[in-house]
C-alpha cells in the first residue's frame, strides 16, 4: 500500500487513511494468514509467500518515514496492525519487527549516508534485518557482550557469538552490538553497532528449535575474522552502541505489547466461540457463570491491554521519552497474553491439548512475549525506577 501524500495542514495518515490501511490488512490476514497458519505452525516451515506479500503491503517499511520511501506510520497505528496479525498468527509480526527496529536505529542514529544506502532498500524488503544483541551470557544484561570489533585499517574485524536472532537466516544483514574498546569503563562505553551485511566470517550456526513462535526463523551466529567496513559503523562514533540499543527499545517494546494484546484478542476470540458451541448439562457452557466468570475477565484485560498500548504509542509519536509507558505496556499487555490463552485452554478442556484446535497455539506462543524485549520482572523494576525519578520527594 502506498503512503497518503502529506500537507501542512493535515496529519500524514487521516482517520480514512488509517481505516482503509487497516481494513486492507483484515482482508489479507483473513485471505493469507489464517489459512496456513496452523500447518506453518506445525510443520516448522517459513513463510516466503507471506513475505513477499508483506513487501506489497510495504510492511517492512511500515514506520520508515516516507522521505526513504517507507509508510511513515505512526506507532498507533503500527500497534493496532500488530494486534490484528497476532490475533491469528503471532509469528509473522515478527519478521517484520527486528526488520523495523533496525531500520529506527539507522534512521534515528546512522549517517546521512547510511540512510540513503540502507533505509529506501528496507522499505521495499529488498534489504530485510534482523537485531544482534543477545549472546550466551548476555540477554538482559547488554553490557556483558564478550563479541569484540577491533579496527584494522578501513575495516572492523569481528569474532564472537550472538543466539536467538530472529531473520538471520532469512534476513540479509544484522545490527550488531559489539565491543570496540573491551576494556572501556564503565563498560557501556566500549560498545559500538555495526550494519553488518552477510558475508565471509558471518556463519549462521543453528536455526533454534521451539516450543513455540515456529515458522520464524531464531538462529545462532558465529562471526570469524568477519570483516566490516568502518563507514558501516551505526553514527560514525565508536562508543554510542548501548545508548542507540537502548533509544530503539521502546518501539519494540510496544510491538511486544501488541503481539500480547493480539494474542491474548484471539485466544478471548476462539474461547467465545467454542463457549456457545459446547454444551454440558444441557446447554451451552457459555451460560456456565465459571466460563462467563473467565471471559469477562478476559475481556476486561485485553482492552485494558489496549488503552496501555496507545497510550505508549502516543508518547512515542509525540517524541516524549516513554520508557515508562512502553514498559507498562509490554508488561501488562504480555502477561494479558498469557493470562488469556491459558483460560482458553481451560475453556477448551481437554480438547486445548489437540493439536487440531488453534488454541494451543495460543498457548505456545506467549510466554515468549512475557520474556523477550526485555523481561517483565525488568520492566517493572524501569516502571518503578521512572515513577520515582518523574515524582520526586
Amino acid at each position: 500500500m502506498n503512503a497518503p501524500a502529506s500537507s501542512v495542514d493535515t496529519p500524514v495518515w487521516s482517520t480514512d487513511d488509517e481505516r482503509t490501511l487497516l481494513d486492507t490488512i483484515d482482508t489479507w490476514v483473513e485471505k493469507s494468514v489464517a489459512p496456513i497458519a496452523m500447518e506453518y505452525d506445525q510443520e516448522d516451515k517459513y513463510p516466503h509467500e507471506l513475505v513477499e506479500e508483506m513487501k506489497e503491503l510495504g510492511l517492512f517499511g511500515a514506520t520508515i518515514s516516507q522521505q526513504y520511501g517507507g509508510l511513515g506510520l505512526p506507532a498507533g497505528i503500527y500497534a493496532k496492525i500488530v494486534i490484528r496479525i497476532s490475533s491469528v498468527w503471532m509469528a509473522p509480526t515478527g519478521i517484520f519487527n527486528s526488520h523495523l527496529i533496525m531500520a529506527s536505529a539507522i534512521e534515528r542514529c546512522g549517517t546521512e549516508e547510511q540512510k540513503q544506502k540502507y533505509l529506501p532498500r528496507m522499505a521495499t524488503g529488498e534489504l530485510r534485518g534482523a537485531i544482534g544483541l543477545t549472546e550466551p551470557n548476555a540477554g538482559t544484561d547488554l553490557q556483558a557482550i564478550l563479541t569484540v570489533a577491533r579496527r584494522d585499517g578501513d575495516y572492523y574485524v569481528v569474532n564472537g557469538a550472538k543466539t536467538w536472532i530472529t531473520n538471520s537466516l532469512n534476513g540479509d544483514m544484522v545490527l550488531l552490538l559489539v565491543k570496540t574498546d573491551p576494556d572501556a569503563q564503565p563498560r557501556h562505553k566500549g560498545m559500538s553497532m555495526l550494519i553488518a551485511e552477510k558475508g565471509e566470517g558471518f556463519v549462521v550456526a543453528k536455526k533454534m528449535k521451539k516450543s513455540g513462535y515456529r515458522a520464524i526463523d531464531t538462529c545462532e551466529l558465529v562471526f570469524q575474522d568477519y570483516k566490516v567496513p568502518v563507514d558501516c559503523l551505526v553514527g560514525g562514533v565508536e562508543g554510542q552502541g548501548f545508548v542507540q540499543t537502548v533509544g530503539g527499545l521502546e518501539l519494540g517494546r510496544i510491538n511486544v505489547a501488541a503481539r500480547g494484546a493480539g494474542i491474548a484478542e484471539g485466544a478471548l476470540r476462539l474461547s467465545v466461540r467454542y463457549a456457545q458451541e459446547r454444551k454440558t448439562f444441557g446447554k451451552p457452557i457459555c451460560e456456565h457463570q465459571a466460563i462467563q466468570l473467565k471471559l469477562g475477565e478476559m475481556a476486561s484485560r485485553v482492552e485494558a491491554s489496549k488503552l496501555l498500548i496507545e497510550s505508549a504509542a502516543r508518547a512515542y509519536d509525540s517524541g516524549q521519552r516513554c520508557d515508562m509507558e512502553a514498559g507498562m505496556a509490554k508488561y501488562f499487555a504480555t502477561e494479558t497474553g498469557a493470562y488469556c490463552a491459558q483460560e482458553g485452554m481451560r475453556i477448551f478442556g481437554g480438547y486445548s491439548y489437540s493439536t487440531e484446535y488453534e488454541i494451543e497455539r495460543f498457548y505456545r506462543d506467549a510466554m515468549l512475549m512475557c520474556i523477550g524485549e526485555g523481561t517483565n520482572e525488568m520492566q517493572r523494576i524501569i516502571i518503578a525506577k521512572q515513577l520515582v525519578a518523574r515524582h520526586p520527594a
